[in-house]
Parts: C-alpha cells; sequence; structure tokens
C-alpha cells in the first residue's frame, strides 16, 4: 500500500518548494494531492500545481456532490479565503505514494479519512525572523502587495501551530529548514524509509 505524506507548517517555512522538490525527484515516486481554494491566485502560481483555484459556487457544487472531505475558511482583510480537501483526485493510495501541502486541521482530517497508517506528516520549521523576512521578501514580488494580511497571517499561526496543537495532532517529528538543500536530503531519508517501511508498496 502506499501512503500520504502530507507536509505541514507556518506560513514562509518553505513548504511549497519542498513540495515542488520532492515531485521532481524521481526515486521517490511521489504524485501530487492538490488542495483547493477561493484564495486568488498569486504571481507564478499555475492552476493544478500549487491549488486548485475555485469559487464559492465551485465549492458548493462539490459540497452537494458529497466530495469535501475538510474545509477551512479564514477571516483576511480581503474577505473570506477558504480552503479545502476534496475527493475528486485520481488517488489510489492502493498502489501510489502522494504528497500534499496543508495544515494541522486538515491533516487529521485526512488521516482520519484515510487512516493513520498511511498519512505521514511532514512537519517544517524555520526561525520566527526568518520566517517573516521571508514573507516580506515574497509578497514585494507580487503585483499588489498585501502586507495587511501577511502580518494577520503570522500572528495567527502562532496559535494555528501552539505545541499543543502539534501534540495532538500526534506529530513528533520535526524538520528544521535552516538549509534548504539539507532539509531536502534529510526528508528524502525518510520518505524513503517510510516507503520501504511493512506498509510501503511491493513495487
Amino acid at each position: 500500500m502506499g501512503k500520504l505524506f502530507y507536509l505541514i507548517g507556518k506560513s514562509s517555512t518553505g513548504k511549497d518548494t519542498i513540495f515542488q522538490s520532492l515531485l521532481e525527484r524521481e526515486e521517490l515516486g511521489l504524485k501530487p494531492l492538490v488542495l483547493y481554494t477561493t484564495r486568488p491566485m498569486r504571481a507564478g502560481e499555475t492552476p493544478g500545481v500549487q491549488y486548485h483555484f475555485t469559487d464559492e459556487a465551485g465549492l458548493s457544487r462539490l459540497q452537494a456532490a458529497g466530495k469535501v472531505i475538510e474545509l477551512r475558511a479564514y477571516q483576511t482583510v480581503h474577505g473570506i479565503w477558504k480552503y479545502f480537501t476534496a475527493d475528486t483526485e485520481a488517488t489510489d493510495l492502493e498502489r501510489f505514494h502522494y504528497i500534499a501541502v496543508g495544515v494541522l486541521e486538515s491533516f487529521r482530517a485526512l488521516r482520519d479519512y484515510y487512516g493513520a497508517d498511511r498519512v505521514v506528516p511532514l512537519y517544517i520549521e524555520v526561525e520566527d525572523g526568518e520566517r517573516l523576512q521571508r514573507a516580506l521578501d515574497r509578497e514585494r514580488t507580487q503585483e499588489k502587495p498585501r502586507y495587511a494580511e501577511l502580518c494577520r497571517r503570522f500572528l495567527a499561526d502562532s496559535e494555528d501551530f501552539a505545541e499543543e496543537r502539534i501534540r495532538k495532532a500526534g506529530i513528533t517529528k520535526r524538520f528544521y529548514n535552516r538549509d534548504l538543500k539539507e532539509c531536502l536530503e534529510e526528508i528524502t531519508r525518510f520518505i524513503f524509509q517510510e516507503q520501504q517501511g511493512k506498509n510501503g508498496p511491493e513495487a
């Protein structure tokens, strides 16, 4: 059987970069499980790669069809943005390994949906000062920087990723993204070991 490796962490910890880099490592054979969002697409993003971008009407259709596994709504300075996972991907955990990016809530929902033995958390950490600088640098590249939203999200992360919540989610191992290359190598070794374990596919 395959596994779903789930990247989790505060904003600007490099999750999207790590996600893409791991997908490109052919030896891991990972397939993407792409989440949905109603937020505006950022510069440099591609539909179906970072997220499936939709609107409220699209979300309502998926909910009516019983396809939404988990849903999160965030009140931002630009209105309510929603992020959710829908069972519309061609996922075959009997044969393949997958990787996705999300938050603690979505991790718990997917773990409950697919089973704790199938969903493996990859928790990424970065020192807060460095993380804030990364977020600021990224926002400056946007056509219309949203600095107020950057600050709101940074502060919200402290509550969303409180140590008690991390413990309750059953997350014990962490990957520190001080150096991207070293972090990627550590995660790659971990994934490979998980794939070769008793729950990994035979082929």
